[in-house]
């Protein structure tokens, strides 16, 4: 006999599979139409125009703009009031490299990330022994200033909940330019395909329905701010605090911009500043 709640999660499961085999289909679209654009003008188009955090989490195909995502678009809906203060002054700088960085983290060290943003500040533990590529990546952007004035493009509000950020660009195609390993995919928070409220993952260019696209994270990640039906294919690298769970139920009850329950945040979400501390 099948539980309510477990028919619950296999519903949602089924929800976020088949939005992922929409947003593959419709990637591929995108890309044979640009490259039809290119052969027309005789230019090169660097980048691709398409994708979700694959859905929540997915990425750009394209490595040298690793960790894409691009938030499906709908109509809009009228907006809540906005929660959030309006972003400190300044702009995000562009910045790429060819290859993940040098490991410089202590892995047996503790390390946090906090991410002072326009809704509050969100302080993140991070778990460098178990996910040492992910931390050490953090680390890095963090101080190159990579996720300054970045906003948080991405809000989910059914079936899973969860607000997804580090895209310099703010619409979901933004990456570093080199991608990192997959880590901790058998952590024991992980149960019963459950992203549980608190967790701070990657997103990547994973196609649950090809198996194609592992170790494909970059730089975009999301929060989770209520236990989410998720299958174990995403980096769990933190936890956020108590004080940071405040500042995302804020952000998350002012909803997204599209009403079906995947859009823009109708906060403004923005990260003035990301640092990396070891503690």
């Amino acid at each position: 006999m099948v539980s309510q709640e477990q028919r619950r999660r296999q519903l949602a499961r089924e929800k976020f599979l088949r939005q992922q085999q929409r947003r593959t289909q419709a990637r591929r679209k995108a890309r044979t139409r640009n490259a039809v654009i290119a052969s027309v003008l005789g230019v090169v188009l660097v980048g691709s125009l398409a994708l979700y955090t694959t859905g929540t989490l997915k990425g750009d195909d394209d490595k040298s703009n690793a960790g894409a995502e691009v938030t499906p678009s709908a109509e809009p809906t009228s907006k809540a009031p906005d929660p959030c203060d309006k972003p400190a002054k300044g702009e995000v700088e562009s910045m790429s490299w060819k290859k993940e960085p040098a490991m410089t983290i202590d892995k047996s060290a503790k390390y946090t990330m906090k991410l002072a943003t326009t809704c509050g500040d969100i302080d993140i533990d991070l778990k460098a022994s178990a996910a040492p590529h992910t931390v050490n990546s953090f680390n890095f952007l963090a101080g190159k200033g990579y996720f300054d004035h970045t906003t948080c493009h991405r809000l989910t509000t059914n079936g899973i909940y969860v607000l997804q950020c580090g895209d310099p660009t703010g619409n979901g195609t933004g990456g570093p330019g080199y991608t990192i390993p997959d880590e901790n995919l058998k952590d024991k928070s992980l149960k019963g395909d459950t992203y549980p409220k608190g967790t701070v993952a990657m997103a990547n260019q994973f196609d649950a329905s090809s198996g194609q696209g592992r170790n494909s994270g970059g730089s975009q990640f999301f929060l989770v701010y209520e236990d989410s039906p998720l299958p174990p294919n995403y980096t769990p690298f933190g936890t956020v605090s108590e004080a940071g769970m405040k500042v995302l139920t804020k952000i998350a009850k002012a909803g997204e911009n599209t009403g079906a329950g995947d859009g823009a945040p109708n906060a403004t979400v923005v990260i003035n500043k990301a640092t990396v501390s070891e503690s």
